[in-house]
């Protein structure tokens, strides 16, 4: 590569939403030519975490990453978005990562560069990089801490004078304060509550009621600039175990629409947290490994299930419910779950209420758009506080192109069911 013809490489846009697709375009090198083009990302966590891409520049001696091939790498084929779907850690990094942002106040920074060659690029310096930015949350969002009537959390309310739709936002069995689908979420128009409900590993002592969960969904319900009667539930995995819950059995809450992401109606009596880890503890006997020695519990949950009074009466549900799964969950049997759910549903007259995603060689933990996948990571069980690394499933492509797709769909489920017209999006 001469000195007179250095390399053009852009960006656009350079700052943008996580849920956002870019353009990556290298300009001025020679026809013929072998290129690699790489992404870079420093967590915060103090981890380093890549993907790239080998393509062959055209006779005009361009290459662009959203219409040409790429013929190696973390990817392959045309993938305008696989600079960042496809990343992992660099090679010698801790096992069991999960790339997570934990402060959404400030963006994920992406180094996109281009090399020469394909064989031993990391060997040489890039002939041209530029650093992007990546964000969740949008300008204009406000984000605010709750500690109110006991619950814990954060709001996220949408730039504009409102009233917006609400949602009550949360996570799974990992634990914590997690913000950063809320973040997106209020980009999209929703004022939108990040609960927290246990610290992490301390799920078995969460002894938590209905009467936490309802107390949340007011929050939202009563904050002056969210319509009180467009509010929805939005889980992941244990989180969706408690949508179906409050939108089953509580007399308080009413919520306008239910998203429920690798989730189950299995909420035995009792109806607290310590009921499911009870559930859980008495068929840990059931957990596998695999030859890696992952921890594979989807047997955990097809033996719960087997006890009809473990499951919530899904026919008495009364609101729109979008159940998202992947048929390589090896972490609970969701698609099962999900079939079951559908049986009560109809037999109840309320199959119109239930719309079903699923989606092949794709895992538990189904993320926004263009996030890593997570076949595998470090989770700290809660009955033996042993530090494991749990299989999630899923192949990445295709888990890659269920987040695409679901999220996609998600938003127009929760536009169709929360707003009265197309819901308004902050952009950067």
């Amino acid at each position: 590569m001469s000195q007179a013809a250095l390399p053009i490489l852009s960006v656009f846009p350079s700052r943008a939403l996580v849920d956002e697709k870019f353009k990556v375009l290298v300009e001025n090198l020679p026809p013929g030519c072998p290129v690699t083009i790489h992404s870079l990302h420093h967590s915060e966590d103090q981890d380093y975490w890549e993907a790239y891409g080998h393509y062959i520049s055209d006779d005009r001696g361009k290459v662009s990453v959203s219409d040409d091939l790429s013929f190696g790498g973390t990817y392959t084929g045309k993938e305008p978005m696989g600079l960042l779907w496809s990343m992992r850690p660099v090679l010698g990094s801790r096992k069991g990562l999960r790339l997570r942002k934990m402060n959404v106040c400030t963006p994920m920074l992406m180094d996109i560069s281009v090399y020469s060659r394909h064989d031993g690029f990391r060997d040489q310096a890039p002939l041209a990089s530029v650093l992007i930015e990546r964000w969740y949350m949008a300008p204009g969002v406000r984000r605010i801490d709750i500690r109110e009537r006991g619950v814990r959390g954060t709001l996220f309310i949408p730039p504009g004078p409102g009233p917006f739709p609400g949602l009550l936002d949360m996570w799974g069995g990992g634990g914590g304060l997690l913000e950063y689908r809320s973040a997106l979420l209020a980009s999209h128009g929703y004022v939108s509550l990040a609960l927290e409900y246990f610290s992490p590993g301390q799920l078995q002592t969460a002894d938590l009621e209905f009467n936490y969960f309802e107390t949340a969904f007011n929050i939202v319900k009563d904050h002056p600039q969210v319509m009180p009667h467009r509010v929805g539930i939005f889980g992941l995995s244990l989180g969706s175990i408690v949508t179906m819950a409050l939108a089953v059995e509580s007399r308080i809450v009413r919520p306008r629409c239910c998203v429920c992401i690798s989730g189950n109606h299995c909420f035995p009596p009792g109806r607290t947290l310590a009921g499911i880890t009870g559930e859980v503890d008495m068929n840990y006997d059931k957990v596998r490994v695999d030859e890696n020695n992952y921890h594979i519990w989807r047997d955990v949950g097809l033996a719960i299930m087997k006890e009809p009074s473990s499951k919530l009466d899904m026919g008495k549900i009364n609101c729109p419910i979008l159940l998202v799964n992947g048929h390589d969950d090896q972490n609970w049997p969701t698609v099962e779950s999900a079939e079951d759910i559908a049986e009560m549903m109809r037999a109840a007259g309320k199959e119109h209420l239930l719309t079903r995603l699923e989606y092949p060689d794709t895992g538990h933990l189904i993320e926004p758009p263009f996030s890593p996948h997570f076949r595998a990571t470090n989770f700290i069980v809660n009955l033996t506080k042993e530090k494991v690394i749990m299989l999630w499933g899923g192949q990445t492509k295709p888990h890659s192109d269920a987040q695409e797709d679901s999220w996609r769909r998600i938003l127009t489920f929760l536009q169709q069911h929360l707003y009265c017209s197309p819901s308004p999006k902050a952009r950067l």
